[in-house]
Order: C-alpha cells, then structure tokens, then sequence
C-alpha cells in the first residue's frame, strides 16, 4: 500500500491523466445510455422489422446503393439530408426508422437530423453495412 501511495505522490501528471481518461469513460458511457438515438445490432434490425415495420433508410451514394443494399432500403440522397427534406419519410414518424451508411459512423449525423425534425424512433445499424453483410445476411445486388 504505501508503494502505491509513493507512486501517486512521485507522478502527480499520470494521476491526473488517468482522471481524466476515466471521466471521459464515465461521460461517454452515460451519454450513449441516454440518447434517444439507438446503435442496433442486426439482430435488432431484423426484429424491429418484422415487428414493428421498421423503415430501413440507406444514406450511401447511389453506387454503393445499388452494387449491395438491404431488401426494402429505401435510398436517401445526400443532396436532400442537406436540406433536410424528409418529405419521403413523413409517413413513417412514428414507426423505427434505421439508417444505414457504410460503417455506421456517418449515419450518427443524419440521425440527429431526423431526430430534430420530429422522427421519433430513430436507430443507426452497428456496422453499417458492412456489418451487415459480415454477418451472412441478405443483400439485394443490382
């Protein structure tokens, strides 16, 4: 015990380092807990689909849409998430909406966007796609 203590009292820097990388944890922990946004997994995706009609919104640019997409993705072009017209969603509302982009990291923003526009059972795919097709599920190749 009293290695640790001379430790603490040698390396004042380090402890205040590690402080704040284990505040930044806690903050980024409770910050994803409380977000009415929802990172799923594909299991989820499938049963917000099959249970609750679940709408499946794609945000890649049309030639990624169309070389692999999820079956009844709708595509939503960049230009429209620009300006925020959501028209072709506005009556899904209130059902779960997904977005999917390629790894899930670009669809955080987009849903953010849907979600101050009214939508209020917004999700974002683990993975994207990618995640998706590494996991063996179905894609619709044009």
């Amino acid at each position: 015990m009293e290695q640790y203590l001379t430790f603490f009292s040698d390396h004042p820097m380090l402890n205040i380092a590690w402080f704040a990388i284990l505040l930044m944890i806690i903050f980024t922990s409770v910050k994803i807990k409380m977000s009415p946004i929802k990172i799923i997994s594909t299991q989820e995706l499938s049963f917000l689909v099959n249970r609750e009609n679940a709408v499946l919104v794609d945000i890649r640019d049309e030639n990624d849409f169309k070389a692999r997409h999820i079956i009844d993705s709708r595509r939503l072009a960049k230009e429209k998430i620009a300006k925020n017209d959501f028209a072709s969603l506005e009556n899904s509302k209130d059902k779960p909406i997904i977005v999917i982009c390629n790894a899930g990291i670009s669809a955080q923003s987009v849903a953010n966007q849907l979600l101050k526009a009214g939508f209020t059972k917004v999700n974002v795919l683990k993975g994207g796609i990618n995640g998706w097709v590494s996991a063996g599920l179905p894609v619709i190749k044009k």
